[in-house]
């Protein structure tokens, strides 16, 4: 697939949003393709990273959403919302495995999420516990929303995901008895980045592992053309106060590589960034890229599919296939982890 990309309307909306990549893959795959990318809600500059949070006590209390369209907060049981995120993040169509290994990291994402916003609250979200903003946290549809974008497959593939979140809802991940940060992504470059790479901070249960069968998935080498005028205008936008060369070619070269594929370090100009940098400025699929200058565009190739740490959708959905059940995925993605119930 080549996206070409050379209008100023993707300029003003890569400006407006802090996650483009995510706006730009969150239709629903179940729905639209078999393909995903998941919501880009965690960032470098996420205090999630680092902050520590008391020992999990697992509740049936129905979550606070806060509706952004709407301003209003209500109160969503712990079965529907995450039934909802797994409607939102995972193609319906996946193994029951993998829906199932889905449900309990968002189930995990929400619990850690809920107990971050009572410990530190963002005065943004009110009483809520998160908001249905996908880029700042995971993506979650009503089950009006799951209606209108299932369609006539409705019934079918809502049926399929809440007999999967039925089976393990009593579940979360935890680390040093932490809700862990379930971080996810729809595929790897053929093995998983950590969150030290994509993030600066390390993080003991996301490193890098096996997910070769990510190489299969669909679209897993893309392309995205953008003209040399864009790419100017972009870069100055981004990059404050940058000195771009009279050569294009000059204007973007990659350096080292991660052993997963992330690009480390870009000089751009007269600065240094990183490749996520770059994927975000350009809304790139991923940060495994390579670039080249001709006929007055700049090519990007990417390999994989989101930010590539944690959890590879396709990873896990291949698991399944092969007859893995949702504990063996979760332990795969998720180094050291313990998986607890309440029961």
């Amino acid at each position: 697939m080549k996206i070409i990309i050379a209008s100023a309307a993707f300029l003003a909306l890569a400006a407006a949003v802090p996650a483009l990549p995510a706006i730009m893959g969150n239709t629903p795959a179940a729905a639209k393709s078999e393909e995903t990318e998941t919501t880009e809600h965690i960032s470098a500059e996420s205090n999630e990273i680092t902050e520590s949070i008391e020992a999990p006590a697992i509740t049936q209390e129905p979550y606070r959403v806060l509706n952004c369209s709407t301003g209003e907060i209500t109160e969503v049981s712990v079965r529907d919302y995450v039934i909802g995120a797994v409607a939102a993040e995972m193609p319906a169509s996946f193994e029951e495995e993998a829906l199932k290994a889905q449900a309990v990291a968002a189930h995990t994402y929400a619990e850690r999420q809920r107990n971050l916003q009572r410990k530190a609250p963002d005065s943004t979200l009110g009483n809520a516990d998160f908001s249905d903003d996908p880029n700042k946290y995971q993506g979650f549809f009503t089950k009006e929303k799951i209606s209108h974008y299932f369609g006539n497959n409705y019934e079918t593939y809502y049926n399929k995901i809440a007999a999967a979140v039925d089976e393990v809802l009593p579940y979360i991940i935890t680390y040093n008895d932490e809700p862990i940060i379930a971080a996810f992504h729809s595929m790897s470059s053929g093995k998983t980045e950590s969150a030290e790479n994509m993030w600066g901070a390390e993080v003991n249960y996301l490193v890098p592992v096996n997910s070769k069968s990510d190489k299969e998935a669909p679209n897993y080498i893309d392309e995205a053309e953008i003209s040399k005028d864009f790419v100017k205008a972009r870069l100055e936008k981004v990059f404050e106060g940058i000195q771009l060369d009279d050569n294009p070619e000059k204007w973007i070269e990659t350096g080292e590589k991660s052993p997963s594929g992330t690009v480390l370090e870009v000089t751009v100009g007269d600065k240094k960034v990183t490749g996520n940098d770059i994927r975000q400025a350009f809304g790139l699929r991923s940060a495994d890229f390579t670039v080249e200058y001709k006929d007055d565009n700049f090519i990007f190739t990417t390999r994989g599919y989101g930010h590539g740490v944690g959890m590879s959708q396709y990873g896990a959905n291949h698991m399944a296939k092969e007859g893995k059940d949702w504990r063996e995925i979760l332990e795969h993605y998720y180094s050291d982890c313990e998986i607890i119930c309440d029961k």
